[in-house]
């Protein structure tokens, strides 16, 4: 590789995470963690019934299958560059340094907006295993949601073996209480709608509008499952291991966000979705298992939201990791740990950014709001970067598509088609959200065009096109990596 960013293991230790301490079942569990079923199912099914109804089960459905095709764009795009910034930098080398630049940008905002919305559900949460009005009450979830957070960030900053042990007890418990409760609902439970297939019928939108309203919110259920990307520098074999890890847990959480939105269909009114936005799991757990034990339910919510505060504040401090020891964004920010060998200054600035964002959000509008507007914005963020990996895989090894059946699906067709169902999705959606949804999603990103102008005028190597030689040279380590 002859590109001037490639970092030459152990010139500079302060810039070098913790090679290989994660193996393939780590890399699972984190991509499961990062998507985190129990917490996209809390916070995100009253707003996607809002968008669909009954249609979640298809809206999941078919964002599901496009998703895939991001999947397997990210799994052959890190095969030559397993970089901590992913999507990063293979967008530059592929397509160009502007949006290159844009994806790692998109994940910073995107994960900075998702920590005010994950730790609202699991303030409320805690709090209704105690009192129904301090649940709602937006002050007291501030709070509680507030020290969870700090609870993660203390987690995360000594070290990804931490964090992994921690992910596989947690999601261990969260899988088994969702499983748990999605049977008693299929099976146990008063149902109030009668099972149609017809949920998963693409007629069940109500025209264009409401089917990219509901695969935008889809999109947002799936979103995280990349965090096995960005920790492709800690993990044994760095050009496949995240890739196959963020293939495995994809297909387990599609699987289950079915399953479970079958269930929630059968067993909950559309009131009483509607009237318990940040808790509906809570309401889901007494329909079926009433009294103290339907409280389960809350425990899988929990540890589903710390599992994925502390992916995704893994996956932001990565991403600007890599951007700091790129110096396209401030230098300081690609230092590490000397012991803990993590990016202690990005992590500490996401700690800061995040809570000054958390606690101004309870001054904007009712945790409904706040939750629906994050969650939409998010997804207009999230098209932005899925799409141009989609598109970078194509171009990059355009040449090599042609050599095999499966070169030509999994490395062409089906990301071009989840890029293109990105992009789609991206205009489509825009129209139905209101203004404060657009500031927060579109505005963010249009904050990030002041530092790349500012690193790229300096004449930072980053924003260089890279050479045909280097071209050739990543087809040539891509072959070999086949």
């Amino acid at each position: 590789m002859t590109d001037a960013l490639d970092v030459q293991q152990g010139e500079e230790p302060e810039h070098a995470l913790r090679a290989g301490v994660l193996g393939l079942f780590d890399s699972v569990v984190m991509g499961i963690a990062g998507v985190a079923p129990g917490y996209s199912i809390a916070a995100s099914t009253a707003v996607l019934f809002g968008a669909v109804a009954l249609g979640g089960a298809a809206a999941l459905l078919y964002c599901g299958i496009a998703m895939f095709g991001i999947v397997f764009a990210f799994s052959y795009l890190g095969r030559v560059e397993p970089k901590a910034g992913a999507s990063y930098s293979w967008v530059r080398r592929a397509l160009h340094p502007f949006f290159g630049y844009m994806s790692g940008w998109a994940l910073i905002v995107s994960a900075l907006i998702f920590m005010v919305a994950a730790t609202l559900p699991v303030g409320a949460n805690l709090l209704g295993l105690f009192s129904t009005s301090a649940a709602n009450n937006k002050g007291a979830v501030t709070i509680v949601g507030a020290v969870f957070f700090l609870l993660m960030v203390a987690a995360v900053a000594v070290g990804v073996t931490v964090t992994v042990i921690v992910q596989i007890v947690m999601s261990s418990i969260e899988i088994a209480l969702l499983i748990l409760f999605a049977l008693l609902a299929i099976f146990h439970g008063q149902h109030v709608h009668t099972f149609s297939w017809h949920w998963f019928a693409p007629s069940v939108f109500h025209g264009a509008n409401g089917f990219f309203a509901g695969a935008l919110v889809a999109a947002f259920y799936y979103w995280g499952w990349d965090v096995t990307a960005n920790l492709n520098e800690e993990t044994k074999g760095a050009t496949k291991t995240p890739g196959m890890g963020g293939i495995i847990g994809m297909v387990f959480v599609f699987i289950l966000f079915e399953v479970f939105t079958v269930a929630t269909n059968l067993v909950l009114t559309s009131g009483q979705i509607q009237k318990n936005d940040a808790d509906v799991l809570s309401v889901l757990g007494q329909a079926v298992w009433h009294g103290t034990w339907g409280k389960l339910i809350v425990v899988a919510v929990v540890l589903s939201t710390v599992a994925t505060l502390e992916t995704t504040l893994i996956q932001v401090t990565r991403t600007m990791f890599a951007m700091g020891r790129d110096n396209t964004l401030p230098k300081a920010l690609g230092r590490i740990h000397k012991k803990f060998k993590t990016p202690i200054v990005a992590t500490a600035c996401v700690t800061v950014f995040s809570l000054a964002l958390f606690i101004g959000s309870q001054f904007v509008g009712s945790i409904d709001s706040i939750l629906t507007d994050g969650i939409n914005a998010i997804g207009l963020q999230i098209c932005i970067y899925y799409s141009l990996a989609g598109l970078a895989v194509v171009m990059l090894y355009r040449k090599q598509l042609f050599l095999s059946v499966t070169n030509f699906v999994f490395m062409g067709l089906w990301p071009l088609i989840g890029a293109i169902f990105m992009i789609v999705m991206f205009f489509k959606a825009i129209p139905g959200l209101n203004s404060t949804t657009l500031w927060v999603g579109l505005g963010a990103m249009a904050l990030g065009l002041i530092p790349m102008a500012i690193y790229w005028i300096k004449g930072n190597p980053y924003f260089n096109m890279p050479s045909k030689e280097d071209r050739v040279a990543v087809l040539m380590e891509f072959e070999q990596n086949l």
